[in-house]
């Protein structure tokens, strides 16, 4: 075999395995879903059985229809498109959930079938089951008018200044009146808002009331805690508390930008005070520094008491300054070990927030 047919040989394998990947590559799916997972949230079992849709698209020149489809638990049951579709025809599936076949959070995998090859694609169900309790009177026992709640205060939890969080406040209406949402009244700060999930509760039923909280509205780092008011038509003002965890939120930066930003350290991140009596004031200080190169922010400085008194001559240190924190405890009406926990918060990307601890015992 001559050179030249050798290389006309290679060139053309090598132009056929271009083209095989290239074809890999762009590999279109058959089916376009819509979306591939539904998230419930959270629900009641005496809402009864719960329908979430999925769509899709028939992408593929070839007829389509769906075989079959499997569930990983007794307690989905599935209706589809029994029909052929052309390409670009649509389709969907309806899964139905029962919640009192759950408790707490579940997740539910469905797989569909269809009569063409590599068409078999998984789908996924999420949400939060909640029981009808036994004894409502247990478990809501924070009564205001009629109202039951399962905690006298809301916990949000972390949230951060770049999005409001979300969180869904649980009521038992123990009253003899149906609760409308198009009746609910609240008296919230601007950086709080309500919204009763159901159209309506009935006596003994429960319902949702979903919070959003806006940290960058609220404009405070750290523990905070506020009230709302709620009412109903037929009902007197309700209060409510709710508490939070406000953090700074920062985007990501580069490898090479970690040596350019503000950077907060601590000369030591533990005091121990050893044996010290209630009936003495006691003082220390702590060094704060910034290492990095750009100036530091600090921008809150919280202890997790009342006894203690916080104070720093200055929020704003350039790259190399350093200041002290001057910190004073008060022990009086303390016995034994004790603990109290210092949070700085800063413009240090990498370390936000930081912790410093005092301890003692208190005889």
């Amino acid at each position: 075999m001559s050179s030249i047919r050798i290389r006309l040989l290679v060139v053309g394998l090598f132009f056929l395995l271009t083209q095989s990947v290239q074809a890999q590559e762009t590999v279109v799916p058959r089916l376009i879903w819509k979306v591939n997972k539904v998230d419930l949230g959270t629900i009641f079992e005496e809402h009864g059985k719960q329908i979430a849709e999925y769509e899709f698209t028939h992408t593929q020149d070839s007829l389509f229809f769906i075989e079959d489809v499997w569930t990983d638990c007794g307690c989905t049951t599935v209706d589809f498109t029994k029909d052929t579709l052309e390409v670009g025809e649509a389709g969907n599936l309806q899964v139905s959930f029962d919640p009192s076949s759950a408790a707490g959070y579940f997740n539910r995998m469905i797989i569909v079938k269809g009569n063409l090859q590599n068409t078999q694609d998984t789908l996924y169900l999420e949400g939060t089951s909640i029981p009808y309790p036994e004894d409502p009177d247990k478990i809501y026992p924070n009564k205001i008018d009629g109202i039951g709640f399962r905690l006298p205060k809301l916990n949000m939890g972390e949230v951060f200044n770049n999005v409001p969080k979300v969180k869904m406040l649980e009521i038992y209406n123990f009253g003899d009146e149906t609760l409308y949402a198009d009746s609910l009244k609240f008296n919230t700060p601007e950086y709080i808002h309500l919204l009763q999930v159901q159209e309506y509760i009935r006596p003994q039923e429960r319902g949702l009331i979903q919070v959003s909280y806006d940290g960058a509205l609220k404009g405070e780092l750290g523990y905070v805690e506020d009230q709302f008011a709620v009412s109903w038509d037929s009902l007197s003002v309700i209060p409510v508390s709710v508490i939070a965890e406000v953090f700074e939120y920062f985007p990501p930066f580069s490898k090479e930008e970690l040596n350019l930003v503000p950077q907060l350290v601590l000369g030591t991140k533990e005091i121990d005070l050893k044996n010290i009596s209630a009936n003495t004031i006691q003082n220390r200080s702590v060094t704060i520094s910034n290492k990095g190169q750009r100036e530091l922010e600090i921008r809150k400085i919280q202890g997790n008491c009342d006894c203690l008194k916080l104070e720093i001559p200055k929020t704003e240190l350039r790259p190399g300054e350093s200041v002290e924190l001057q910190i004073t405890f008060d022990p009086k009406g303390r016995k034994g070990i004790d603990q109290r926990n210092i949070y700085l918060f800063s413009n240090d990307p990498v370390n936000p927030v930081q912790l410093f601890i005092l301890k003692s015992r208190v005889e």
